[in-house]
């Protein structure tokens, strides 16, 4: 199994594409590794040689931010943005949608389950 940037990639996946399994890398710098490090992008990650893998991991670290850069890279960008209290920075503050989209219905992922409006309150009267 092949292990880069601290990351298990799959084995029956072209390298190709398990190279995107890293945060930081997608599909173009994926491509750019593979022809940086001479390796064919056809190869499955099983199939690879120590040597590849290697050199794969090489020209990452050398040359690409991957996982624990990018992603102290991002929380930065989103600190910086609600300490200068912009309106993205606001809305990630709040944990609305950040890029103009619908609040009234949907944004269920960043609003979090529903709330009732009223918990519990029946009316007296009539049955």
């Amino acid at each position: 199994m092949a292990r880069i940037a601290g990351i298990d990639l799959p084995k029956n996946k072209r390298i190709e594409i398990a190279l995107t399994y890293i945060v930081g890398v997608g599909k173009t710098t994926a491509k750019k590794v593979l022809t940086e490090a001479k390796v064919n992008s056809n190869l499955r990650t099983e199939a690879l040689t120590e040597e590849q893998v290697g050199e794969i991991r090489k020209v990452l670290e050398s040359n690409h931010p991957v996982e624990g850069d990018v992603r102290r890279q991002v929380s930065q960008s989103i600190k910086r943005l609600m300490d200068l209290g912009t309106f993205r920075g606001l809305r990630h503050r709040k944990g609305l949608p950040v890029r103009g989209q619908r609040t009234r219905t949907n944004s269920r992922t960043r609003k979090g389950p529903r709330k009732a409006a009223i918990a519990g309150k029946k009316t007296p009267g009539k049955k």
